[in-house]
C-alpha cells in the first residue's frame, strides 16, 4: 500500500492550521507540523501555536516539545519526523504535515543533499579574509552570493551571522562551487516510504496584509508582551531570533515605544509572509488554491491522487 503525506504550505497567518485539522479529520490522521518557531514550549502566543481547542481536535507532533535551552536544528527534526512518520503510516497510509518552514519541510520531503569538497586554497583564503575583514564581511559575502539563504537566516536565526565557523562553511561552498550554499540543501531525494501531495495556500496580497495586521492585534490583546518579558532575560537564544519577539525586546531595552514596537512587528511578518511566499512558490507539483479556500474541493483533488 502506497503512503501519502498532505503537506500544506503557505505563509503566515493564510488558515494552514485549520486546513489542516480539517482534513486530518476526514482522512483519520494526525498532523506533523513543521513550524520552527512552535517547537517551544516556552512560548505559545508569538508562534500562533494552535489553541487547545484545536490541538483536541486532531492530534499533533511536534508542537512545544521542545524548550529554548536545548540545541534543536533542521537536521534533528528531520530525523524525529521521519521516524515519527514511519511510526504513523503502520496504522494509516495517509498522513498530514503542515507548516511555514521552508526548509524544514524540505527536510522531511527530499532530505539534503551530500556537500561536495571545497578547495582547501579556497578555504586558506576565506580564513585570511575573515582575520582581516571580520565577521561582516562573511555576512555581505553571503549575502551576494546567496541572498535567499542569507534571507532565511534573518527571518529565523539570525544568531548565526555572529558564529564565524558556520558563516565560513557557508561562504566556502557558495565560492568553491560556483552555487549558492542554499542550493546544495534541496536537491537530494533521500529514500522515503510516502508519495507527497502538496497543497498550496495564497491570498491577494492585501488581504494576506490584512489578515496579519488582525492576528498581530489578537497577540497583543491574547498577552504577547507578558509571553515576551517571561523570555527576556534568554533574548539572545537562537530560538527567540523571530518576529514578534525581537521587537518587543528592543521595547523592553527602552530602544523604542511599544507603538512602533508593534508596527514593526506588523511590518516584519508582512515582509517574512512575502519572503515565504517566495519560497513556496517553488516548490514543484503543488495545488494552489487561492482564499478563500473550500476545503470540499481541496479535499476532492487531494483524493484524485490517492490510490
Amino acid at each position: 500500500m502506497t503512503n501519502y503525506l498532505i503537506t500544506i504550505i503557505g505563509p503566515t497567518a493564510i488558515g494552514k492550521t485549520a486546513l489542516s485539522i480539517q482534513l486530518a479529520q476526514h482522512f483519520g490522521c494526525d498532523i506533523i507540523s513543521c513550524d520552527s518557531r512552535q517547537f517551544y514550549k516556552e512560548t505559545s502566543i508569538g508562534t500562533a501555536v494552535p489553541s487547545k481547542e484545536e490541538l483536541a481536535a486532531a492530534k499533533h507532533h511536534f508542537i512545544q516539545n521542545k524548550s529554548i535551552l536545548e540545541n534543536y536544528n533542521v537536521g534533528d527534526f528531520e530525523r524525529e519526523a521521519i521516524e515519527k512518520l514511519d511510526n504513523l503510516f503502520q496504522e494509516n497510509n495517509v498522513q498530514v504535515m503542515v507548516g511555514g518552514s521552508g526548509l524544514y519541510i524540505n527536510a522531511v520531503l527530499n532530505g539534503f543533499d551530500d556537500f561536495p569538497s571545497i578547495d582547501e586554497a579556497i578555504r586558506t583564503k576565506l580564513n585570511a579574509d575573515f582575520e582581516e575583514k571580520g565577521l561582516d564581511y562573511l555576512v555581505d559575502t553571503l549575502k551576494e552570493l546567496d541572498i535567499e539563504y542569507y534571507t532565511y537566516i534573518a527571518e529565523n536565526n539570525s544568531q548565526t551571522f555572529k558564529n564565524p565557523q558556520r558563516m565560513k562553511r557557508f561562504v566556502e561552498v557558495s565560492i568553491g562551487t560556483g552555487k549558492p550554499y542554499s542550493s546544495f540543501l534541496k536537491k537530494k531525494s533521500n529514500t522515503r516510504n510516502f508519495t507527497p501531495i502538496i497543497v498550496g495556500l495564497e491570498a491577494d496580497r492585501e488581504l494576506m496584509y490584512d489578515r496579519i495586521e488582525q492576528r498581530v492585534g489578537i497577540m497583543m490583546n491574547e498577552g504577547l508582551l507578558k509571553e515576551v518579558e517571561t523570555v527576556f532575560p534568554h533574548k539572545n537564544l537562537n530560538a527567540l531570533q523571530t518576529v514578534g519577539y525581537r521587537e518587543l525586546f528592543d521595547y523592553l531595552d527602552h530602544k523604542t515605544t511599544l507603538e512602533v514596537a508593534v508596527e514593526e512587528i506588523k511590518k516584519n511578518t508582512r515582509r517574512f509572509a512575502k519572503r515565504q511566499l517566495t519560497w513556496f512558490k517553488r516548490t514543484e507539483n503543488t495545488k494552489w488554491f487561492t482564499f478563500p479556500f473550500k476545503t470540499e474541493m481541496i479535499i476532492k483533488e487531494i483524493e484524485k491522487d490517492i490510490k
